[in-house]
């Protein structure tokens, strides 16, 4: 456990003394982010606040972890699963800011490289980490042979969480903060439960990373962590499900994240059907902006429901492992 600590301190320290310089830089640079017209009105004063934050959040991961880590194929094929995910927004950020656009890489382009991570991850788990083609089904205590639909499947779990803390990434401090609760959860299951302390190393320096970042990304934010973090931060949640056998448990786990997403698949199913909007502006932090409530009071409910929905999952799993 000590180890563990000592990761996760120097994440989160990485992250508070590079920031200030980082920051700086991309201000010099005028890497700013661009906001999209039809977002909500307040947001536009948020224009030319420095982006790619993901940048300084993996850094602050991957120093502690490649010095400490046992190289365990679990927490390999989860930190190169991070990885490509964060190149991946990485290089949709940079579209954005280079174009001087709000919108970055294409669709088709972001499918491919989720396949490509989806097949490493696949790879890894099964070759590598000798886990089964199964999806345990924890809440009714059974397991389903996926079998060739394995990969498929993985890549639904990468595809489905990465876009879902993509679009929770719309307020100050909300993917973030939702994101080190939900690994909190996994901390639990990796270490306590399962004893897999390499995986529990790298969850460690995910946590104090994201704490670290959100001490300048909490509202009023100095930086946004651009799709760079929020790609990022999907892949360690996605790869940790598979590499744990939680993939079902993920909706509960990650449950604000599936809210949010599932916002989004309503209001366009809603509108393009019966040309009907549920929802006064999707993803639904965006409804309650709408609706007058602050910033910050979306931010905090935000968090105690991931912190509700994340003890539920750790919950589950316990009962499911007893």
């Amino acid at each position: 456990m000590g180890e563990i600590l000592i990761a996760g301190t120097a994440s989160l320290l990485i992250c508070i003394f590079l920031s200030p310089k980082f920051i700086e830089a991309l201000r010099v640079r005028q890497f700013g982010q661009h906001i999209r017209e039809e977002g909500p009105a307040r947001h536009h004063e948020k224009a030319g606040t420095p982006t790619m934050g993901g940048i300084i959040i993996f850094t602050a991961i991957s120093v502690p972890f490649l010095l400490l880590s046992d190289y365990d194929w679990r927490s390999v094929g989860v930190f190169g699963a991070a990885i490509a995910c964060a190149l991946l927004g990485f290089a949709d950020d940079a579209t954005k800011i280079f174009r001087r656009r709000s919108l970055g890489l294409s669709g088709r382009y972001k499918l491919l490289g989720q396949v490509v991570v989806a097949l490493g991850l696949w790879w890894i788990a099964t070759q590598q980490a000798g886990l089964d083609d199964t999806l345990r089904l924890r809440t009714i205590d059974a397991t389903i042979d996926l079998g060739v639909f394995y990969p498929l499947f993985i890549y639904l779990v990468v595809a489905g969480t990465t876009n879902a803390v993509n679009l929770t990434d719309g307020l100050d401090g909300l993917a973030a903060g939702c994101a080190a609760i939900v690994l909190f959860a996994y901390i639990g299951i990796t270490w306590i439960t399962q004893g897999q302390e390499d995986l529990a190393l790298l969850t460690g320096c995910v946590i104090g990373a994201c704490v670290g970042f959100l001490w300048f990304n909490a509202f009023p934010a100095t930086i946004f962590m651009g799709d760079t973090g929020s790609l990022g931060l999907g892949g360690v949640i996605a790869g940790l499900a598979v590499m744990t056998k939680t993939e079902e448990l993920l909706v509960l786990l990650g449950g604000i994240f599936v809210v949010e997403a599932l916002s989004v698949l309503i209001q366009v199913f809603s509108f393009q059907t019966f040309r009907k909007r549920i929802f006064l502006m999707a993803p639904i932090h965006h409804h309650f902006e709408i609706l007058g409530w602050s910033e910050t009071k979306i931010i905090l409910r935000f968090w105690i429901l991931a912190g509700i929905c994340a003890a539920s999952g750790f919950t589950i799993y316990q009962q499911s492992i007893t």
